[in-house]
């Protein structure tokens, strides 16, 4: 029998929180008490907002329910551990979907591990390999929980960054959020030695630590940190014009062609063209052109078209199995 009324409550609640009714006898027997103990702990769990459902019958049932407000949670060990692996594996993989939310979740449950739990969690990790993107850009999902937690706070943050040129720096600042673009993790901040507004790609951040140090947030030039980003990647990114013609007619180059490809215009009835302006690695946008499955011609810019010769002598040599 359990005496301690908080122990026998957190309990309740615990099996409350499994997706099912719970008829009143089987509470009263796991919890070792008498129905009516079960009762008057029940209307105890109402008081404190947990939205606690009643249905009649000859032994009664309870479940909870959805209320207006999410009351805490009662984790077990292994509902703790289970939780902490699947943000931390989501959040250090950048995993579409996976937001600065849960980052904070994160963030949250870690703080309140205990070091038995802590030390499960991370012997889990460490047995886990996970698929990377291409880059190879990873992020630990401590640095994530350090950057959440200084974004929550309000709490000034210093680390060391390796800019995309090699430089390193080391860095003082007010963050301001977290964003995730599906394939890697941002942190817009104020650079308080530079000061003005700047983001950094977290896979290029060591050693963050969060000062102590408050501050009183600075008002975004957007407005919104998602389209600051967006706007400061499209500054720094090169831009190209490309022209292309295609040796098929135009409607069917154009049910192929992704749309931000533009309209192919009509060359004649056996071909078309198409002019736009691109973003992209030039490399990658080569191997773009060889897989629509049409043959093509290039005429600007040169770099394309010297990257297209490249390809087209590589992949002859591999079908010829020369090799390099």
């Amino acid at each position: 029998m359990t005496t301690d009324t908080p122990a026998r409550l957190l309990q309740l609640l615990s099996l409350l929180q499994t997706p099912r009714e719970w008829p009143g006898g089987e509470l009263a027997d796991r919890l070792g008490v008498s129905r009516r103990t079960v009762r008057r702990d029940v209307d105890r769990l109402r008081e404190l907002g947990y939205p606690v459902q009643a249905s009649m019958g000859a032994d009664g049932g309870y479940r909870l329910v959805a209320g207006k407000a999410m009351p805490p949670l009662v984790l077990d060990d292994e509902e703790a551990v289970a939780i902490a692996v699947g943000l931390r594996a989501g959040a250090g993989h950048a995993v579409e979907g996976v937001d600065e939310a849960s980052v904070r979740a994160l963030a949250k449950l870690e703080q309140v591990l205990p070091s038995r739990l802590r030390h499960r969690v991370s012997t889990l990790q460490a047995a886990t390999t996970p698929l990377t993107s291409g880059d190879g850009a990873t992020v630990t999902p401590e640095t994530l929980t350090v950057m959440a937690s200084a974004v929550a706070g309000n709490e000034r943050l210093r680390f060391a960054y390796r800019a995309r040129d090699g430089a390193d720096s080391r860095r003082h600042c007010e963050p301001y959020r977290l964003v995730s673009t599906g394939r890697r993790w941002y942190l817009v901040a104020y650079d308080l030695d530079r000061a003005d507004w700047r983001t950094f790609r977290v896979d290029r951040v060591q050693e963050p630590f969060a000062t102590g140090a408050r501050f009183a947030p600075r008002e975004l030039p957007t407005g919104n940190a998602a389209e600051y980003l967006k706007q400061s990647m499209q500054r720094r990114q090169e831009t190209y014009t490309f022209e292309v013609t295609f040796a098929a007619p135009r409607e069917v180059v154009a049910a192929r062609l992704p749309a931000w490809f533009g309209s192919p215009e009509a060359v004649d009835e056996h071909s078309c063209r198409v002019r736009a302006s691109t973003g992209d690695a030039v490399e990658w946008f080569a191997v773009r052109l060889a897989v629509l499955g049409y043959d093509f011609t290039v005429h600007e810019p040169p770099e394309l078209v010297e990257h297209v010769r490249e390809l087209g002598a590589r992949l002859t040599r591999a079908a010829a199995g020369t090799g390099g």
